[in-house]
């Protein structure tokens, strides 16, 4: 499924220093074939110790995670809404990615130049939200009264005219779409098609020190500043150099650091969350396997994943929970105990599924 992450933040937050890190992170996952779409595209794997478990039940040769894909967006700078810096860039590829994720500097140092002169989480934010915001105003400034005309003459939808309007009011406050949807009572849904920039989920990560991953009270307050949307605190130097070590290593200078996940398998983790996303796993032989699909989805839409025969042909679907096949040991076994069900076409899938499906070619 190609559902991306934008990556986007000021000049010298460490937004290129977390991409590389996470492009390179995806290097020394051997056992996934490397991809790289384009320059600016890092296809990350997502952590999931239940894959070597399976590969150890099921004697398999390999291990394919999920993937998130994160874009490395052009830097943004205020003004970018009326095309200053690289805006129009930035804007573009903004309104390509399904989610956002937004760097946000919480370090000092001096030989590390702030472009506005000063270190502040809160103002850097409030920069970049303030052009997302304007860019989705100019956006409804000319959709609205279209929709009002199309309504008017009866060939418009009158609950997406209301969205819009609902939205341009928001907007018109200085809230995101995400933030204050929820509370206004507005369905983000029925404003898909128009693209609004500010509707993405948001995902902040605060590239600090190790000062910043020590304070609670500190990252308290940037949580509280950024809900509903998830913030991550990591150091993005340190991410850098923990890639390039073997596992024990890194496992090592985390343990050091007082930390127990690294901070990309947070962000990878979070982000997959984020989109709405869950897995479920196959595994034989020759691979044990996470598939990504949308929460909800039901056992044709998940085997379709494999290959679109699959859904065309579905019959049925053979599912035993991974805690129950790995107390049981083996397929055989959870058949046995009674634990492997037979599901049909209307099965909602649950995230950690093991699955075999049946269908006709």
């Amino acid at each position: 499924m190609a559902l991306t992450i934008g990556i986007a933040g000021l000049p010298n937050v460490g937004k290129s220093t977390l991409f590389n890190a996470l492009t390179r992170a995806q290097v020394l996952a051997a056992n996934y074939p490397f991809a790289t779409i384009e320059p600016n595209v890092g296809v990350v794997p997502l952590p999931d110790p239940r894959l070597t478990t399976l590969a150890e039940v099921f004697g398999s040769e390999r291990i394919l995670p999920a993937t998130v894909s994160f874009v490395d967006i052009a830097g943004i700078v205020r003004g970018a809404s009326e095309g200053e810096g690289l805006g129009n860039k930035f804007l573009a590829n903004i309104r390509e990615a399904d989610a956002i994720c937004q760097v946000t500097r919480a370090f000092a140092d001096p030989d590390v130049v702030h472009v506005d002169g000063k270190v502040s989480p809160e103002d850097d934010i409030e920069t970049i939200n303030t052009e997302l915001v304007l860019a989705d105003l100019q956006t409804l400034e000319k959709t609205v009264p279209r929709l009002e005309k199309e309504v008017k003459i009866k060939k418009g939808d009158p609950a997406l005219l209301a969205a819009a309007q609902g939205a341009q009011a928001l907007l018109e406050e200085g809230t995101t779409l995400f933030s204050g949807a929820a509370k206004a009572g507005l369905d983000l849904d029925l404003l898909a098609s128009l693209q609004l920039m500010t509707a993405k989920p948001f995902i902040y990560v605060f590239n600090t020190d190790d000062a910043g991953l020590a304070d609670e009270s500190f990252q308290t307050r940037l949580r509280e500043l950024v809900a509903p949307a998830h913030a991550i605190f990591l150091d993005a130097k340190f991410e850098s150099e923990l890639v390039e070590l073997e596992p024990d290593e890194a496992a090592e200078m985390l343990a050091e650091t007082g930390q127990d996940e690294a901070g990309l398998d947070k962000l990878a983790r979070v982000g997959f969350e984020t989109l709405g996303l869950q897995t479920y796993l196959t595994a034989g032989p020759k691979e044990a396997r996470a598939w990504t699909i949308h929460k909800g989805w039901t056992a044709p839409q998940a085997a379709g994943v494999i290959h679109t025969d699959f859904e065309r042909g579905f019959i049925k679907a053979e599912v035993i929970s991974f805690d129950d096949l790995v107390e049981a040991g083996s397929v055989a076994a959870a058949r046995s105990a009674g634990k492997a069900r037979i599901e049909g076409k209307d099965y909602v899938m649950r995230d950690g599924d093991v699955v075999e499906f049946r269908f006709n070619v």
